[in-house]
This record gives C-alpha cells, sequence and structure tokens, in this order.
C-alpha cells in the first residue's frame, strides 16, 4: 500500500509540473499575439515621408526596394495638395517597420558594409507618420584578392576578369561575386562545355576590411551535341524545325544557340510552347573525368530536346475601334499557319475605315460621331478608306537567319483635303539578320493607280493650274520602288516602352530603273531616334527626333530642288502623333481656297473680301519633330490612369536648291492623360497652340479656272480666347 501510495502521489506532482510549464507556454503565446493584435489594431497611419540620411553606396531607389514600408503618393506627401485627399496612400505597418531596419543592415552586410549601422527616427500623429532611417555606412571590407582558377587554355584569363562584375579594389558585394560566378559559368558553357560549374571561395576579415576570393571553375569534359529529339509535333514536319533550330548535331554545344532556337520557334507564329534543353541534367557516364578538358581526347556528346506545342492551324479575327482620324473602322483577317508545310503563314486581311466620313457632308448619322470635340474647323470630310491584302510570309529563307514575305494588295487610302490614293499592287522584301542587333528589311514595291488631290493644290505646289495638267497628274501610272529599312529596337515593351531606345532609318529609291514611271523618281530618306528613362519606379521620361528629306534623283550639293514628287510621298505634321498643337497635317505649306468674292469700292481702296475659304495643306519636302514627355501615374486611379507633361517642335517646309534651311520652328506644350487597355494606352491629349495661322497662296477657285489672288494670305487670328488655342488630340497608343 505504501508503494502504491507513494506511485500514486508521484504521478500528479510529474502532471502538475508539465501542467504548469504548459499554461505558462499558452500565457507567453497569448501575450504575444495580444500585443500584435493590439498593434494591428492601433489606428493605420498614412506613410506621408519615407527619406534616408546618409546613404552613399547605396541609392535611394535600392534601398526601398529592399523594404517592406512604402511612402505614399506625391499627391499625398506634398503638403500643398494633400489637403484634397488625392494619390495613392500607404499606411505603416508596425512590426514589418521594425523588420526594415534588419533588411537594410542584410543589404548593406551583403553589399560589403560590414559595420553599417540602421537607426531611424519616426515621427507619429494620430493619423500620419514621418520616417527618417539615418544610415552611417562606415568603411566597406574591399577585394584585395581575386583570384580566378580552372579556366587556364579554355577562356583568355586576363580579358575575363575585365569582365567580371566584381573587381579588384571594389566593396565585396556578394551579389556581384555571385555574378561574376555566374558570367565565368556561362562563358564556360558557350565555349562547350555544359556542365561548368564554378566554386565561390572567400576568406573576409571583417577587422581589416579586405577580402581574398577564389572564383574555381570545374569546367568538366568539353561536348558536342549528339542526338537533337524534337517532341510535340503534330502538323508541322520535323524537317521544318531542324531547318530553323540554330542547334545540330555534330556542333560544339553553345548554350546562347539553345535559346537562341527557342527564340526562333516563338517567332514562326506556328507555335504556343518552344522550349529547348538539355536532356540530362548530370554529364553522360562516357564523358569522362571532370578534369579532363584540356587532356585532347575526343569530345563526349550530349542530348538535346526541343519540346513545342502547337497553337491553332486557322485564326480569324475580327476588330471594331474608332479614332478621331479614321472615324469608325473595321477589320477582319484570316491567317493560315504552315500554309502548304515549311511553316509558312498566309495572312489575308480586310480593313474599313472614316466609316461615316465619306463624301457627300451630311449633319445626322454616324458623321457625327466623326468630328473631332473642340472645332469644326479641324474636321474635313473625307472619303472612304479600304484596304484588301494577302501576305505570305517564309522564315528562314535561304539562311534561318533570314526570313522574306510576298504580297498583294488593293488599297484606297486618303489624308482629308489633301491627296486620294487609289492602287493595286504587290510587294516582296526580304529581311536580312532578322535574330540580330540591327535587321536591315531591303524591300520592292510596285503599284499602278492614280492620286488625286485638289486641283489648288496642284496649282500652287507644281503651278499645274490648267485642267489638261492637272488631269495628267491624275491618270494612272506605275510607281515602283525600291525601300531599304533598318531598325534597332531596344525597349522593354512596344505598346508602351518605359525604359530603352528605338531606332528607325528609312531610304527609298524610286526610278525608271526600277519600273516607276518617269514622273515619279525621286530618294526619300527618314530618320527617327527615341529613348525612354524610368523616373523611379512610375514615371518616364521621353523624347523623340524625327526628320526626313526628299532629294533628286541625281543628288549634288547645288541643285536641291525636286521636281513632281506626289502629294502622297509629300512630309505632313502635325497630329496626335506629331506636333500636337497642330491638327492633323495641319502644320506646315497649305494653299487657301474661296469660291467667291467681292469688291467694295466705295472707299479710297478697293476692299476685296473672299467667302467660304478653306483650307489644303501641301506637305513639303523636309520634315523636323522633336518631342519630349514627361509621364507620371495619376493621383487618382493611379493603377489604371497616368498623366503627361509634353513640349512638341517641328516644322515641315519646302525646301529649294538648298540643302538645308528649317523655318519657322513651331514650339507647342500640353498635357494629356492616358487611360490603360489590353490594346496600350488610350490618350487624350489638348496642346496650346499660340501661333498665328500659317501663311499660303489664297486662290480663287471656280468652275472654269484657278486664279491665284494672294501669295501670302493667312487668316485673322484675333480674337481667339485662350480655350479657342487649345487643340485636342484622341489615340490609341503612346505618341512615340
Amino acid at each position: 500500500m505504501q508503494v502504491t501510495q507513494h506511485t500514486g502521489l508521484g504521478k500528479p506532482r510529474q502532471l502538475r509540473c508539465a501542467s504548469f510549464l504548459l499554461l505558462a507556454a499558452l500565457l507567453a503565446a497569448s501575450s504575444v499575439l495580444s500585443a500584435q493584435n493590439q498593434e494591428r489594431e492601433r489606428p493605420e497611419r498614412v506613410v506621408r515621408r519615407l527619406k534616408f540620411v546618409g546613404n552613399h553606396a547605396l541609392d535611394d531607389y535600392s534601398l526601398s526596394s529592399a523594404i517592406a514600408t512604402t511612402n505614399s503618393s506625391t499627391f499625398a506627401t506634398n503638403p500643398l495638395v494633400r489637403w484634397l485627399g488625392l494619390g495613392e496612400k500607404r499606411y505603416l505597418d508596425e512590426l514589418e517597420f521594425r523588420r526594415d531596419v534588419v533588411r537594410l543592415l542584410l543589404l548593406y552586410r551583403q553589399s560589403g558594409y560590414m559595420t553599417a549601422v540602421v537607426d531611424t527616427n519616426v515621427i507619429r500623429t494620430t493619423k500620419d507618420a514621418y520616417i527618417t532611417f539615418r544610415i552611417y555606412e562606415g568603411d566597406p571590407v574591399r577585394v584585395a584578392l581575386l583570384d580566378v582558377q580552372g579556366v587556364a587554355g579554355i577562356l583568355d584569363t586576363a580579358q575575363l576578369r575585365r569582365t567580371l562584375p566584381l573587381q579588384l579594389g571594389d566593396p565585396f558585394n556578394r551579389f556581384l561575386l555571385q555574378a561574376s560566378a555566374d558570367t565565368i559559368a556561362s562563358r564556360l558553357r558557350n565555349s562547350g562545355y555544359p556542365y561548368a560549374e564554378v566554386l565561390r571561395n572567400f576568406d573576409s576579415e571583417a577587422g581589416v576590411l579586405r577580402a581574398e576570393v577564389t572564383l574555381e571553375a570545374i569546367a568538366g569534359a568539353p561536348m558536342r551535341v549528339g542526338e537533337v529529339m524534337i517532341h510535340g509535333l503534330k502538323d508541322v514536319d520535323t524537317a521544318t524545325v531542324r531547318r530553323l533550330l540554330t542547334v545540330h548535331p555534330g556542333d560544339r554545344y553553345r548554350q546562347d544557340a539553345l535559346y537562341q532556337s527557342q527564340r526562333d520557334l516563338y517567332s514562326m507564329g506556328v507555335f504556343r510552347y518552344a522550349n529547348v534543353i538539355l536532356v540530362d541534367s548530370i554529364p553522360p557516364a562516357h564523358s569522362g573525368a571532370a578534369g579532363d578538358a584540356t587532356s585532347g581526347s575526343s569530345d563526349s556528346t550530349v542530348r538535346v530536346l526541343v519540346q513545342v506545342q502547337e497553337g491553332p492551324q486557322h485564326r480569324l479575327r475580327f476588330g471594331l475601334g474608332y479614332g478621331s482620324v479614321d472615324c469608325l473602322r473595321a477589320q477582319t483577317g484570316w491567317t493560315a499557319n504552315d500554309f502548304l508545310g515549311g511553316a509558312r503563314t498566309l495572312d489575308v486581311s480586310a480593313r474599313l475605315s472614316k466609316v461615316g466620313g465619306g463624301s457627300p457632308p451630311v449633319t445626322t448619322g454616324f458623321s457625327q460621331l466623326c468630328k473631332p470635340f473642340f472645332s469644326d474647323t479641324l474636321w474635313s470630310v473625307d472619303t472612304l478608306n479600304y484596304t484588301l491584302g494577302a501576305t505570305l510570309r517564309q522564315p528562314a529563307f535561304i539562311s534561318r537567319a533570314h526570313s522574306a514575305s510576298v504580297g498583294v494588295f488593293a488599297e484606297r487610302r486618303s489624308e482629308a483635303a489633301i491627296y486620294t490614293r487609289i492602287a493595286v499592287g504587290g510587294n516582296a522584301d526580304v529581311t536580312i539578320n532578322a535574330r540580330r542587333q540591327v535587321p536591315v528589311t531591303v524591300g520592292y514595291g510596285y503599284s499602278v493607280g492614280r492620286t488625286d488631290a485638289e486641283p489648288a493644290v496642284y496649282c500652287s505646289v507644281f503651278r499645274l493650274c490648267d485642267s489638261a495638267s492637272q488631269v495628267f497628274l491624275r491618270d494612272r501610272r506605275a510607281f515602283g520602288a525600291i525601300t531599304v529599312t533598318a531598325v534597332r529596337d531596344r525597349v522593354n515593351n512596344p505598346l508602351d516602352p518605359s525604359e530603352g531606345s528605338l531606332v528607325t532609318a528609312t531610304f527609298l529609291y524610286a526610278s525608271r530603273l526600277v519600273g516607276s514611271d518617269s514622273s515619279y523618281e525621286f530618294n526619300r530618306a527618314e530618320f527617327e531616334m527615341s529613348h525612354y528613362y524610368p523616373i523611379g519606379r512610375r514615371a518616364v521620361f521621353a523624347w523623340r527626333v524625327r526628320g526626313g528629306t526628299i532629294l533628286p534623283q541625281k543628288i549634288s550639293l547645288s541643285g536641291q530642288r525636286v521636281g513632281y514628287v506626289p502629294p502622297d510621298q509629300r512630309f505632313y505634321g502635325g497630329g496626335p502623333n506629331s506636333v500636337r498643337g497642330y491638327g492633323r497635317n495641319g502644320l506646315g505649306p497649305r494653299v487657301y481656297i474661296s469660291d467667291s468674292l467681292s469688291i467694295d469700292n466705295s472707299g479710297p481702296t478697293p476692299d476685296t473680301t473672299f467667302y467660304h475659304v478653306t483650307t489644303a495643306p501641301t506637305g513639303g519636302n523636309s520634315a523636323f519633330v522633336l518631342n519630349a514627355e514627361l509621364r507620371f501615374p495619376s493621383p487618382i486611379f493611379a493603377q489604371r490612369m497616368r498623366l503627361g507633361l509634353f513640349v512638341d517642335v517641328g516644322q515641315v517646309w519646302e525646301r529649294g536648291d538648298e540643302l538645308v534651311a528649317i523655318q519657322g520652328v513651331r514650339v507647342t506644350p500640353g498635357a494629356g492623360v492616358r487611360f490603360t487597355t489590353p490594346l496600350g494606352p488610350v490618350r487624350v491629349d489638348v496642346a496650346y497652340n499660340g501661333y498665328p495661322a500659317e501663311p499660303g497662296p489664297l486662290l480663287l477657285q471656280t468652275a472654269d479656272s484657278i486664279v491665284q489672288q494672294r501669295s501670302d494670305y493667312a487668316p485673322s487670328s484675333a480674337g481667339k480666347s485662350f480655350w479657342q488655342r487649345l487643340v485636342l488630340q484622341l489615340a490609341v497608343g503612346q505618341a512615340f
């Protein structure tokens, strides 16, 4: 009984100890959770200021990207406008804020600043928080020794050292150390060593602020491509895919060749998925020891797997839209992938535009939708436009680096109050080095058609005022031209670029030697450069310069005047993608047309009044446009809406015998808003034009004749208010 009692007393004592420990743990956990809940239940404070003080090695953007606490938008932090309640507000999370100090310390230590200290200064009010991170960076640990081993005989060690992200004497940055190892591994894998690895060894002493780094490359055995397996094909034949691949059996292995093959497969437009990889993740058993890279033995082989998934063989598309220039528009198209084999693509398309803007003018129906919102003076009745075309594209033309296309078309296109071009024809072009940094496209186009323009335009520009001469210009005739285009595209987004650059150069040669009518002989050159700079996380500064000129067939330093150039090949300025202070084609030379006049002889001098004066742009043989624009998030709906401030500079002019003669440059500032859509930004811009109307010849046009009344006429701009000098532009996509 005593043993039983002793045992019975012992068990409750152990249970009581365990219960006390469990109760203490529960109380501690509940107190922590209670403290965290109390913190999170505190009133949320808006971060009105977030700044860094004392940082020199790392910029503000890098530091702000490493922490969870973020600053509110400009409209929510600027004391002058934040009372409006606009802007995106971001709130202070106390727990994450304390963790941010650790994040910054870790970032500095990884960047080589082992003695860095981060302090905080926070001003808290009932609703706001003003945060300052005070950073004492100290001296960094610097790289005193940088040794690269294992690449002798494979790579140029001295040249490789110069290209490494981490250099001797730099702060010992762990990120750059990893990047240097990746650089060496990439060079080896592009030199025939697919299983190359790089070991990172370092000895860092914070006390003496020095680090010794060794990058040891284990190249493995050199490899050649053996079997290339292709999986996933259904309709596309295997031979076509093999012809497009950059990697082939027997080639020395290169990692870039796999990436290039994958890009080429996607560019065909036939596959919805493509992947080119090594089959084996470890070296084959017969590849030999890891250290025999330079032993002189024959290369082993590796297998490459090409995985593809074909997209639909036929695609049908429809589209409807509206634009301030094209009015209502509709388009449709049919695409056949792998047409007749060989990965060819046949595309048949049709497009209608300016629906509702046709002649004769009416005041009801669709035409009411085609008028811009600002002024009827910017609106001219135009004709229905159409384009019918079929294009056959061939990838890997002659060589896998080139592509080609051939097409036929029938079109009617027009510019309001300028010209209407009706033609049928065909074109063919070859893109050389389509995969390189600067692909060059050489094309030839031939069409037969006519160009109708205002009789006053022919009279003013080409001095052909009689009806017989104008009928001659309107006759159907052949137009043949060779076009060479080079493009260097480095933008990060084709619809809404925020970083990079785009350069385009085009040269057109029209002559009897290439099938053109003797009336169409000239050279046309155009150059355009755009550059985009990100500012912070979401703002962008962009600029563009564009220029063009038309020169005679035989170019010389004297006598640059060009004979007849059809209206559709001349330069025009103004519009949503040009100088936005002018309406479409409203910048540059023009002619004024009146249908009647009256003369008052009651005064000392005759007073002539012209009635129903209309404007017809005549274009020029030279043009220059410079745009600068700042794009930034809107204070409201920042995810969907952005604002823009811009200045446009430019002019279009008719050059005479002189080679260069820029005249009357116009500067129009403005602002706009962009709405994000799946098709790109929908843009509404308003620009201010403070200039008087452009002068030009005034012609009296009647049913029987055209007579010039004045050589330098301009409608009066006196009395125009500020609002009447604003020009509205609507478009889809950025201006450049």
